[in-house]
């Protein structure tokens, strides 16, 4: 039998958004409701944890987007196929979040003088560091031709494509110097079902 799914979210891409690209890969419907800020304060008792994204499967609600994200990965087998592989698929979802950690403070920075420092550091130290690791981890795996992690699609190469959006909040592009990351990206999103979502999915500021 076949489970019904609702995503419960701001009118924003955010932390939803991975696991609606999971949705658009797998090809599978759901319910993508969206929320004005105006409306949470009386939804929020309505949550596990009283934060958004929620995930209610057959009526059964969970919350935390990583978990969310990945629980939909395992169902629709885009978590690995192997117990490593989905190791690999995990750690590198973790390190987008650990990519994109600095880019809050870099937005919220009032300073001018000392955002364009942080910015700067962000730039020449922080990203580099884990995209040139990022761009090995592509190479050699069939030459940096298909995915991150084995020989099809999984979570790992939707977090990639997706964490660039929130990248660009801190640089204009954070693939410039990576061409080849740039091309795995673009083929990810080439892909029919995701190129699908890309054009339709609503136009949101974050």
């Amino acid at each position: 039998m076949a489970h019904s799914y609702k995503l419960r979210y701001f009118n924003l891409q955010g932390r939803a958004e991975l696991a609606r690209l999971v949705f658009a890969a797998a090809g599978v419907e759901y319910e993508d409701v969206r929320y004005e800020f105006a409306d949470w304060p009386k939804l929020k008792a309505s949550t596990p944890f009283g934060q958004i994204p929620v995930l209610e499967v057959d009526g059964k609600p969970m919350a935390q987007s990583n978990a969310i994200a990945r629980y939909l990965a395992r169902e629709f087998g885009l978590a690995g196929k192997t117990a490593w592989d989905q190791g690999q698929v995990d750690m590198l979802v973790e390190t987008m979040m650990d990519i994109g950690a600095p880019v809050p403070k870099i937005r919220q920075c009032t300073d001018e003088d000392e955002k364009a420092k942080l910015k700067k550091s962000f730039a020449e130290e922080h990203l580099p560091h884990y995209m040139e690791a990022i761009q090995k981890i592509l190479e050699e795996n069939r030459e940096g031709k298909g995915f991150l992690v084995g020989d099809e699609i999984t979570l790992a190469d939707l977090a990639f494509m997706c964490g660039q959006d929130w990248l660009k909040l801190a640089m204009d592009n954070p693939l410039e110097k990576y061409p080849k990351l740039q091309e795995f990206v673009d083929r990810i999103a080439a892909i029919p079902k995701i190129a699908e979502w890309l054009k339709k999915r609503p136009e949101t500021e974050l």
